[in-house]
């Protein structure tokens, strides 16, 4: 059994590398028993309806995330008013605070993208609205470019929108010096993590991409007349530079918080690429999408979205559903988990190699290139 259980994992329809631990083979053959059949004869619409469950949106945990998290920022705010005239620093540090309440307020803000959050469509694009604006991004263009990102996911072919600039071995070491230049310093830790995601939230968020429809085009007008009207409002309340420094302090929090835990979730050392018929939705799920194991205050500042696996195999599971999901079957636990320590490593990794199908850096391929030179001299 424990032997079937391993190929299923590695070889069968979901293609998942040989990752599976053995308590989650031990708890796959307790599941075998539960169902009545081997795991391995289970298609892929039965183990859907394994998940089905968890899609469902729950009306009290969605308004009792709104008012621990909305809330939240609402109290900050107030408390940030009085806090100017005692110290800057208690401003500076309540301003931090809420920087990771934006993260959680961009999760709900994220599900109602999907369509999970809430079971109407008019609930959750009002909400997406109003979350959209506490973090700069606007609602229905977000939401166009997130999907491209789940339909494209892992695929080499398909990159390019709601995703991080990556390039393989071979298309880094064909491009021009400008390119490779451009792809240092964008792959660099502070220009992705300082630098980025300032300039991403508050600059290139104000844009629509010309690839977009009319709806998505307008809503990111619509966005930014909004996002004027409460900048001015607020600078009137706290005065122009105050007003800035605590903006921006908040985004700049929110922003690298953000921007890790997405570059984490996708660019480990065995995430997943292929390309054309190769490319697989299920595999770039389990494959390219880790479960990022936080402590859990930090688990719940980020929404759950550590889950990511759970949420790339089906977005309809809203985030204060995934961790169940992940738990309710041996099957979700078999994706690449990362912890604080070990996702550290993933700052290192620039490039594909699609020869070792893995994430290298730069001073591997030195290594290579230079370890191939040798091999050449001595033929």
């Amino acid at each position: 059994m424990k032997k079937e259980l391993s190929d299923f994992f590695s070889k069968q329809s979901y293609k998942v590398k040989a990752r599976v631990r053995k308590e989650a083979v031990k708890k796959a053959e307790e599941n075998c028993i539960k169902y009545g059949k081997k795991i391995e004869e289970f298609t892929l619409d039965e183990w859907k309806k394994l998940v089905a469950e968890y899609q469902k949106p729950d009306l009290g945990r969605a308004i009792w995330q709104i008012v621990n998290t909305l809330g939240s920022i609402v109290a900050i705010w107030i408390a940030l008013f009085f806090t100017m005239g005692i110290s800057w620093w208690l401003t500076i540090g309540f301003s931090v605070l809420a920087g990771l309440f934006l993260v959680r307020s961009f999760i709900i803000f994220h599900d109602c993208g999907h369509g999970s959050f809430f079971k109407s469509r008019k609930a959750n694009n009002i909400l997406g609205f109003i979350t959209g604006m506490s973090v700069f991004t606007p609602y229905h263009h977000w939401r166009w470019e997130h999907a491209r990102h789940h339909a494209t996911n892992g695929d080499l072919d398909r990159r390019g929108i709601g995703d991080i600039w990556t390039l393989t071995v071979r298309e880094y070491l064909t491009s021009s010096r400008m390119t490779r230049f451009n792809y240092r310093l964008v792959r660099n830790p502070f220009i992705l993590f300082v630098f980025a995601p300032l300039f991403l939230f508050m600059v290139l968020e104000r844009f629509p991409s010309k690839k977009c429809k009319p709806r998505e085009r307008r809503s990111v007008h619509i966005m930014n007349f909004a996002l004027l009207i409460w900048c001015v409002s607020m600078s009137s309340i706290f005065g122009i530079i105050p007003f800035l420094i605590i903006q921006v302090t908040m985004m700049a929090v929110a922003g690298t918080c953000g921007i890790w835990l997405f570059y984490v979730q996708h660019q480990f050392e065995d995430t997943y690429w292929a390309q054309g018929d190769d490319w697989d939705f299920t595999a770039a799920a389990m494959e390219g999408s880790s479960y990022y194991k936080l402590p859990r205050i930090m688990q719940w500042f980020s929404g759950n979205i550590g889950f990511h696996h759970i949420h790339h195999l089906n977005a309809l599971i809203p985030n204060y559903n995934l961790e169940r999901c992940h738990k309710s079957d041996p099957f979700f636990q078999v994706a690449p988990e990362l912890n604080l320590l070990s996702s550290l490593k993933s700052l290192k990794f620039r490039l594909w190699d699609e020869d070792n199908s893995k994430m290298i850096g730069f001073r591997e391929l030195k290594r290579q290139l230079a370890m191939e030179e040798g091999f050449k001299q001595a033929t």
